[in-house]
């Protein structure tokens, strides 16, 4: 950078300087503001600078001072043209201005305007060929609001309030709020109200004002204010003011954007006082090189000198540093540039510059200058601030980090799941929630339902000694669990409500309570009413009834010990194997010689009783597995015939839905509750044949008593009731697909979006299953076993396949030793039945071969042949 160079000139340093044609610059800010102070003396050491760097002083900056008006901007930009001649415009002059001067001074069309102000482009775009050489030095103004909505998206406000000083550069109109608001609603947020100020020079009776102004808000239930665009002055006075009326305690969020919170190094302890807690963000620049502390030495004494009052808050701003490297573009752009160069010559030359500034890179893309833009998220405590974060559009949110250096930047490892922590306002150490009700001191009226069927879930109890009443129940240990992990603290209490679960609702919806607790059901009729938060528990409708013997299945259950395959394969088995046996003995053994006997003998080695002995061991070789293999088998019927019989076989005294509503069958249910108006509705059921029961306790006796031949329960409350009456019950029927268990809020609330997502969090933690589990193990007298009918696996064949191989191989070994030896016994009478099938099949094919010649070839002589010895030979 031109800080630390070494001037053209004498070999003693000294310079020579050229005798040039003067060239003119020139420049419009607003004296009367800190920013406008820094940039005028930024500008005037750009210039001096570049002098000494190049030996030469034929550029002369001409100021003019806007005064914060946009009219004297205009008219101090004609005098520059036309009085003064200057052939390139700096400073912070906006589109709008731009477009007016040249309307005005049709000459500047083509007169290069560097601005330095970030304001949205509201030109219409057919007057933006009008300034076909302005270009701005300045942040984009989206990446200020990408980086508000990236804030207010990290902590999940719903709703913002838009605070901005009005002046020449910004208005309702500007542009930003539109551009801010559609960034907003990409993110799940919304801008609720906007406030605007008149320029601190013209606001009359200032105090009285601003406090009657905030005043307004305070009365509002939004607390997430973002001051967007002011003057430093001005952002000292509202904080001022603010910190008074007590909206800098907890609950409040305060954000303020670049143009304030880049400046704060220049306010006085007193002024940071007031702000503590405050979160904001500015841009980032290397703050660590040699040039950039010797620009820092030397602009602390030029600006002390020139502003005496404020000597000791004399640190450069992104503003000056911006305002110094436009200024050094325009001058290298000059110099490059012959002394008779056109308009359109010297913007070539400011757009194809490509140097390192102070305040980044500096180079132009289609005449826009290329950003790569990162802001420090700042957060205000004691009597500064410190840097919590860094934020950028191509990474997010990432840790602080001394290693920021242009397009060197290397976020991507340091990216942050949570921003933070942060000290907010009133020493808060949780995130606030952003609003809070009209009523702010007063807690929330929670309801819960006190005449529930089921106490385990919500029971409203009184207590004696505190003349009151106290609640406790599964539904209510999630709702403690899930406020816990809520990123605010919410004052409660609860109230007993003593009508339906839908007249809750409805309280709710007429504002009655705050909102609803217990085990009521999501359905979609009751969303014309309320909000609900994500469902903390599955709950499908299913029914129950009374089990009763399965008399027809026990005729026969011998027979479900072993599967058919694993019957068909022991017998097969069995029935081979006797064979084999009677193969091997029926020459030599008398006893064995008749198949009967063989029958006989492969029953009684079943229960090892056989008497018949066996000659050959060839026979006790195959007879010894396959007895092993029946003493397993036996053993095994045995142990499963034994279960099946020690515990009963139960089925469901009613199978399905259809045979209640054919016999028009009495069934009960909650009559508190949605499963009335659902059996009507949805299911068919009359009303007269629905049985309102309002305990747990009553249902067994109303089945005892015949009154109902079915209950009708949500899941959670059919496992209770199973889980307390374990015996003589169980689910069965479809299942009727609900929305599930969920807490109740009025339409719009906010705090259904923030439950619905601690409820996940509290399910992904492992706390639901646990409270789950917590509510059925108090019933732990009954077991699975006497719970449900028994339901066995019939044995197969995989178990003993083992035993089959060994058995099945040596039966066929020996099977193919017997085969042989009966083969050898007998070889003459198979020699002899082999000869007496050859000449048979001889005789059948002579007379085929003669009856096919004859038919083919007749008339024709055909060789006779002999076929017997053709035969023969094959």
């Amino acid at each position: 950078m031109a800080i630390d160079a070494e001037p053209n000139g004498n070999e003693d340093g000294s310079c020579v300087m050229k005798r040039e044609r003067i060239r003119r610059i020139g420049g419009v800010i607003d004296y009367s503001f800190r920013a406008g102070k820094e940039q005028r003396i930024a500008m005037e050491m750009a210039i001096q600078d570049f002098h000494r760097s190049t030996c030469s002083n034929q550029l002369v900056l001409l100021l003019k001072d806007s005064q914060g008006s946009s009219s004297r901007a205009t008219s101090s930009a004609l005098e520059l043209i036309g009085s003064d001649k200057v052939e390139a415009i700096i400073g912070t002059i906006t589109k709008q201005e731009a477009t007016l001067v040249s309307e005005i001074q049709k000459a500047t069309r083509h007169m290069p305007i560097v601005s330095l102000t970030s304001s949205p482009p509201t030109v219409p775009a057919a007057r933006r060929n009008q300034l076909p050489f302005f270009v701005q030095m300045a942040n984009d103004i989206k990446l200020n609001v990408q980086c508000i909505a990236a804030i207010v998206n990290n902590f999940w406000w719903q709703k913002v309030t838009l605070i901005y000083e009005e002046n020449n550069e910004f208005s309702s109109d500007s542009g930003l709020i539109t551009l801010l608001s559609d960034s907003l609603k990409v993110v799940g947020s919304e801008i609720e109200q906007q406030l605007a100020f008149p320029p601190l020079s013209s606001l009359s009776y200032q105090n009285g004002t601003m406090e009657e102004e905030l005043r307004k808000l305070r009365s509002k239930s939004n607390r997430v204010f973002i001051v967007v665009q002011s003057s430093i002055q001005f952002a000292v006075m509202l904080f001022e003011k603010a910190k008074q009326m007590a909206m800098m305690e907890k609950g409040y969020v305060w954000i303020v954007t670049d143009e304030i919170a880049s400046l704060l190094d220049s306010v006085d302890s007193s002024a940071l006082y007031n702000m503590q807690g405050v979160l904001g963000f500015r841009t980032n620049f290397i703050d660590s090189s040699n040039s950039f502390r010797q620009f820092k030495a030397k602009f602390r004494k030029n600006y002390g000198t020139r502003y005496t009052e404020e000597e000791e808050y004399s640190n450069p701003s992104i503003f000056a540093l911006q305002a110094y490297d436009a200024t050094w573009t325009i001058a290298r752009a000059m110099e490059k540039s012959q002394e008779n160069a056109t308009s359109k010559e010297l913007f070539q030359q400011i757009i194809s510059s490509n140097i390192e500034g102070l305040s980044g890179k500096i180079r132009f893309e289609n005449d826009t200058l290329l950003q790569h833009g990162t802001f420090q998220i700042i957060n205000v405590v004691g009597k500064s601030y410190r840097e919590i974060a860094v934020w950028s559009p191509e990474f997010g949110f990432t840790e602080k980090s001394d290693k920021h250096e242009g397009e060197n930047l290397k976020f991507g490892d340091d990216s942050m799941k949570e921003l933070g922590p942060i000290y907010w306002p009133g020493g808060l150490q949780t995130v606030p929630k952003g609003w809070t009700s009209d009523e702010e001191n007063k807690p929330q009226k929670i309801g819960v339902p006190a005449r529930g069927a089921f106490n385990q879930f919500v029971k409203v109890n009184y207590d004696q000694d505190k003349n009151g009443s106290y609640v406790t129940g599964f539904s209510i240990e999630v709702f403690e669990a899930v406020v816990k992990r809520l990123p605010y603290q919410l004052p409660f209490v609860l109230v007993p409500f003593y009508g339906s679960y839908d007249d809750m609702v409805v309280e709710v919806h007429s504002k009655g309570l705050d909102a609803a607790v217990g085990d009521t059901e999501i359905m979609a009729y009751r969303y014309q009413y309320a909000e609900f938060s994500q469902p903390y528990i599955e709950s499908d409708l299913r029914m129950v009834v009374t089990e009763k013997p399965d008399k027809s299945k026990e005729q026969w259950l011998f027979m479900k010990t072993f599967t058919g395959r694993m019957w068909l394969i022991t017998v097969a088995m069995h029935i081979f194997i006797g064979f084999v046996i009677w193969l091997i003995e029926h020459g030599e053994n008398s006893d064995l010689n008749r198949f009967g006997a063989v029958l006989w003998f492969s029953i009684t080695v079943i229960f090892f009783a056989q008497r018949e002995p066996l000659r050959s061991n060839l026979s006790r070789f195959v007879l010894a597995p396959w007895l092993f293999a029946i003493l397993i088998i036996s053993a095994s019927f045995t142990a499963s015939l034994a279960s099946m019989l020690t515990i009963s076989r139960l089925q469901p005294s009613v199978s399905d839905i259809g045979t209640l509503l054919r016999t028009n069958a009495p069934v009960g249910c909650n009559g508190n509750s949605f499963i009335v108006r659902y059996l009507i509705n949805v299911v068919g059921f009359k009303l007269e044949n629905i049985k309102k029961i309002d305990s747990i306790n009553d249902y067994p006796d109303a089945f005892k008593n015949g009154d109902i031949q079915a209950a009708f329960f949500v899941v959670p409350h059919a496992k209770v009731f199973l889980a307390k009456y374990c015996k003589g019950y169980t689910m069965t029927g479809p299942t009727f697909k609900l929305g599930g268990f969920g807490f109740v809020f009025p339409k719009g609330s906010r705090l259904a979006y923030d439950f619905s997502e601690a409820i996940l969090k509290a399910t992904e933690s492992g706390e639901m299953p646990r409270l789950d589990d917590y509510l059925l193990s108090s019933y732990n007298s009954c077991s699975p076993s006497t719970s449900m009918s028994y339901d066995s696996s019939s044995l197969g064949p995989r178990p003993f396949a083992g035993l089959f191989l060994i058995s099945g191989g040596v039966s066929g070994f020996a099977f193919l030793v017997a085969a042989m030896r009966l083969a050898r016994r007998h070889e003459h009478f198979i020699r002899a039945k082999l000869n007496g099938i050859r000449r048979w099949a001889y005789k059948i094919l002579t007379k085929c071969y003669q009856n096919v010649t004859f038919g083919f070839f007749q008339g024709n002589h055909v060789p006779r042949t002999n076929i017997q010895g053709s035969i023969l030979m094959t």
